[in-house]
Formats: C-alpha cells, structure tokens, sequence
C-alpha cells in the first residue's frame, strides 16, 4: 500500500513541479518585458544633444523643428510660384481652397476682431502636425519633449491674454478678472496658469500615450496587429491632437475677444 500511494502522489507532484516553473518562466517573462517597455519610455523621454554651437548643447528636439521649418517654408516657396489670378491650376485651386477652409473654421470661432491672429493658430496646427508624424520618418517627435509642448503652451497663453489686453485695453482687461463677481478673481487668476500647464499636458500625454499603447501592442501581437494602430497613432492621432491644441486655443482667445 505504501509503494501504491508513492506512485500514485509521484505524477501529482511532478505536475506541479511543472505548473510552478512554467508560471515562475511566465511571471519573469512579464517582469522582463515590463522592464524593457520601461526602458523604452526613459529612452523615449531622454533628449539628447545632437551636437554643441559655441558651447551650447543643441538638443534632438531643436534640430527636427529646424527641419520640419525647413520644409515648411521650402513647400511654401515651391508651392506659391507663378501663381495667377486667371486660370490657376489645380494645385493652386487646392491651396487656396485649403487656406480658405482653415481661415473660415477660425474666423467662426474668433469673428472680426480674432481674425489677425489667424495666420498663428494656422502655421501652429502645422508645426505640431508635422511634429506629431516625424516618428514615421525615423525622426523622434519634437512633443515628446516636455520643453517643446511647455513653449507651445507658453506661447498660447501670452497670445490669449495679449489679444484679450489688445481688444478690451488695460483698464477693462484688469477688471475682466473680477467677472462675474469679485470673489471668483482668485479663481480667474489661477487660470492664468491651469490654461497653459493644461495645454501643455494634454499634448504632451497624448503623444506619449500613443507610444506606450503602440508598444503594449506590439508586446502582444508583433506581427499584425502594429501595424493598422501604427497609422492611427502615427498619422490620424497627431493630427487631431494638433487640431485639438489650436481649436483650444482659438476658444480661450473667444473669451477674452468678446
């Protein structure tokens, strides 16, 4: 009896022999791949400099914005040559009739005494398009370095309250802090600064999103699945989070313009 419950406890016991070392393998799989995703994100996070100009260190960030203004102004020039009044060709149709578009959707929200701060918001939406898709060039986007996204952010504001100053005057401006009443002008002040660290974080956290989902996926299923979320988050996603950045900005400007 006692060699017939040997041999029968022996196959219990090597099971769970086995069970425990496939979970110990699984759960040290997991750690590893958690570590190596974390890595990834200190590494996405790093700016590094890419060179040094009279001792300053000159950072990634700064040198794909120079390229990204290259482009930009090397489009602008080729684009805008021999331009005619009567029978324009299609690209210029299609120019002209997407600068109306964008012209028209902030005119809406800004009305006549926004509209001189339109061609901003429009060379904006660029920048940060064109910043959001540079990782599909080999580039890392500019907006994942918090520096970039607290400028754009910083540069929103002053332009807010500038318009808001340019159109109500000082007096009026002071005053517009006390709106409705007086006890929410402690409120109104701190929105000075909420405005911008919400901008700023907003973006910013949206494109680092993107990159720990796009490596989550690619933990999973590195195969197939990748690749349909690479052009969402790569492509369509940045170019909504650089509409959503001017759309906001173009309403704080509302407020303050009316």
């Amino acid at each position: 009896m006692l060699l017939i419950d040997i041999s029968l406890t022996q196959p219990y016991n090597k099971s769970n022999l086995l069970r425990n070392i496939l979970i110990g393998k699984n759960k040290r799989k997991d750690v590893e791949q958690t570590g190596d995703l974390g890595a990834k994100l200190t590494e996405e996070l790093q700016v590094e400099t890419t060179f040094r100009l009279f001792g300053m260190p000159i950072y990634e960030s700064v040198v794909v914005t120079w390229i990204i203004m290259a482009v930009i102004v090397i489009a602008c020039i080729c684009l805008t040559r021999n331009l005619k009044v009567e029978n324009p060709g299609k690209v210029q149709l299609f120019l002209e009739s997407a600068y109306r578009a964008g012209y028209n959707f902030f005119y809406d929200i800004l009305g006549e005494n926004g509209k001189q701060y339109i061609g901003y918001l429009i060379t904006v939406v660029l920048y940060i398009g064109f910043a959001n898709i540079m990782g599909i060039f080999g580039f890392k986007s500019p907006t994942k370095d918090l520096n970039v996204t607290v400028a754009l952010a910083l540069m929103s504001i002053v332009l807010i309250e500038y318009s808001a100053f340019h159109h109500k005057g000082g007096k009026k401006f002071i005053k517009s802090f006390a709106e409705p009443i007086a006890i929410v002008a402690p409120i109104n002040v701190l929105e000075l600064v909420v405005r911008p660290l919400s901008l700023c974080m907003r973006l910013f956290g949206n494109v680092l999103g993107a990159f720990v989902i796009m490596e989550l996926l690619k933990i999973i299923c590195p195969v197939i699945l990748p690749v349909p979320f690479c052009v969402y988050f790569d492509i369509f996603d940045g170019l909504i989070q650089a509409y959503v950045f001017v759309f906001l900005t173009s309403l704080f400007m509302k407020e303050g313009l009316e």
